[in-house]
């Protein structure tokens, strides 16, 4: 795996498979996974991207063991871990070519 932080805004992954994701740092703290943002006993999430400043920028990213990623953004939040494998589960392009593949057409007959 290649990681890159991208200025202040941005990280990009890119897998063993050839596979590059890249994460904006708003798409990366709405999607955090902590205990403040998801409730532990619901698995509700609390914190959405509604919540999340449009200005927000990455402070630091550092490498949890060999298995996960964390983040420390400007609006003082940094509690969250973010395992290779939930990170590769949420790939934005990922999730638009899944969403995508499950829209079916009106009409699927061609008439």
């Amino acid at each position: 795996q290649e990681l890159r932080k991208i200025g202040d805004v941005e990280f990009r992954i890119k897998w063993s498979d050839g596979h590059e994701s890249q994460y904006s740092s708003s798409y990366l703290r709405a999607n955090c996974f902590c205990a403040a943002c998801v409730n532990e006993l619901t698995g509700d999430r609390m914190v959405g991207s509604d919540d999340v400043p449009n200005d927000l920028k990455i402070l630091k990213a550092d490498l949890v063991g060999n298995y996960a990623l964390s983040f420390h953004f400007s609006d003082g939040h940094g509690t969250g871990i973010y395992a290779f494998d939930n990170l590769r589960r949420i790939c934005p392009c990922c999730l638009a070519k899944t969403e995508a593949e499950r829209q079916v057409p009106w009409n699927i007959m061609g008439g």
